[in-house]
């Protein structure tokens, strides 16, 4: 999910137009995954006709995503050591999903750490960024390069770093240097939406593309999950109206009693 200012991935308003449905020749039992376009227009019913807000959309996917890690990761058969959570957040829409994330997993009672080298100057990344320093959740000030440090200090990452349509040059230096430390890491990897460094259509990965253990799709997935090939995915739409999901004749797994989150 990317949405950015005032609405949701900019740079396809033209595609959102000419992409207000799914392709009717597509039959609906097939329909597990959504184009680019297909998933800015589903965000734009939600922004526009259902009157959802910007940070309310960031809020229900962070929220969902912390319970993501809780199903894969739950925290009675952790250690202490296995409790301690990296949160990598860049500076686009799926960095502020990764703040409020590591929020939530503090509530839950994880032990979260956040690495955000490049900040956002937009408000709601900086009023995340205030509720997670006044919850104490450490920020880090740099990424260490050695892998083993990492592997060592903690018990999993979320990668909350690239978006669909986001590229690693897009947000500079420091997060494209992460991406790259994080691919050598051997402990489990959460990767919010998309993996950092795939194509969103395609699912091919740049040189720094991410290989996650769990992947949570945020709405609904995207067309790139097709060839996840990880331990567990999740989608995180429960928010999602079932008018949209028919008009975009998805048919995804159902919602157990009150879970936010789906297995699929």
């Amino acid at each position: 999910m990317r949405l950015k200012g005032g609405g949701l991935a900019p740079q396809l308003t033209s595609a959102m137009s000419s992409a207000a449905g799914p392709d009717p020749s597509e039959a609906p039992e097939e329909r597990r995954f959504l184009s680019t376009a297909e998933a800015a227009a589903l965000e734009r019913e939600l922004l526009e006709d259902y009157r959802f807000g910007r940070q309310q959309l960031v809020e229900l996917c962070g929220h969902a995503s912390a319970v993501a890690v809780t199903k894969a990761f739950p925290l009675p058969a952790l250690s202490r050591k296995q409790r301690t959570v990296l949160v990598v957040c860049g500076p686009e829409q799926n960095g502020a999903v990764g703040l409020v994330c590591a929020r939530h997993l503090r509530v839950f009672e994880y032990e979260p750490t956040i690495f955000y080298p490049t900040r956002s100057l937009d408000l709601l990344h900086r009023d995340l960024t205030t509720q997670c320093e006044k919850m104490d959740i450490p920020f880090l000030s740099y990424l260490p390069t050695e892998v083993q440090l990492i592997n060592e200090a903690y018990g999993l990452v979320v990668d909350a770093v690239l978006g669909p349509g986001v590229e690693p040059r897009e947000v500079g230096g420091p997060c494209t240097r992460a991406l790259a430390t994080l691919k050598l890491l051997s402990i489990p990897l959460v990767s919010l939406d998309i993996p950092s460094g795939w194509d969103a259509e395609t699912g091919s990965d740049s040189e720094d593309g991410l290989r996650p253990d769990v992947l949570v799709s945020l709405a609904a997935p995207k067309r790139c999950a097709g060839r996840f090939s990880g331990r567990h995915h999740f989608v995180a739409g429960r928010f999602v109206p079932d008018d949209v999901l028919r008009k975009f004749a998805l048919r995804l797994p159902g919602y157990t009693g009150t879970d936010c989150v789906a297995a699929l």
